[in-house]
């Protein structure tokens, strides 16, 4: 059986450290998402893993321990319009470092999901795969992809035929005939070229 993500990493560190990732990068539509989290070493919620490993249920009962017994939590949202102007990498990395500013104290390092570091006013340092190894990583995934999941939720009602409840945006079977047959909503990502081409064909 796989290893849970634990503070091994963090254990190399003094001071506060937090967890930096974010989820929605491939969508076809919607913000991309970021999320920081600085544990309570001495009082984390037992179960806490990459999110992609764990069951809707599952994230959805970790969010709240986690958002409760965090010292902090930083969360931030960037607008399918603001990847389409600054492109998806420099959105993700946006979105990572106003998550950063979001928390209500300084952390002294943030450790960060993936191969690019944000612009940010502490030490950083990258982790390939983080949300496996990290829990600090692991417990912003969580977050980060809750947050996401509630937002287009919400769009889904407010755009309805294109199965965002459940496809979360990403270019699904249902959604693609959607974009075809409905067309392409302010919240799509034009510079994406599954939109692009709906709107050349159009």
């Amino acid at each position: 059986m796989r290893r849970l993500p634990d503070f091994g990493i963090e254990d190399n560190y003094n001071g506060l450290v937090c967890g930096v990732d974010e989820v929605g990068r491939g969508a076809l539509c919607g913000p991309v998402v970021a999320a920081a989290v600085i544990l309570d070493r001495h009082n984390s919620p037992q179960g806490i893993n990459d999110s992609k490993l764990l069951s809707p249920v599952k994230r959805k009962c970790l969010y709240p321990a986690i958002v409760g017994s965090a010292k902090s939590v930083g969360v931030s949202a960037v607008s399918a319009a603001e990847v389409d102007s600054v492109n998806i990498l420099n959105a993700s990395l946006l979105a990572m470092r106003q998550a950063v500013s979001n928390l209500s104290v300084k952390p002294d390092v943030a450790l960060i999901d993936g191969n690019k570091t944000p612009d940010l006013d502490c030490s950083s340092q990258l982790v390939i795969g983080g949300d496996r190894v990290s829990i600090s990583i692991a417990a912003a995934s969580i977050v980060a992809k809750v947050e996401r999941d509630q937002i287009m939720a919400r769009l889904a009602k407010q755009y309805t035929g294109y199965g965002w409840e459940t496809n979360m945006g990403y270019g699904t079977a249902r959604h693609m005939e959607a974009i075809r047959s409905i067309g392409v909503t302010p919240e799509h990502r034009r510079s994406f070229r599954p939109v692009a081409q709906a709107l050349d064909q159009k």
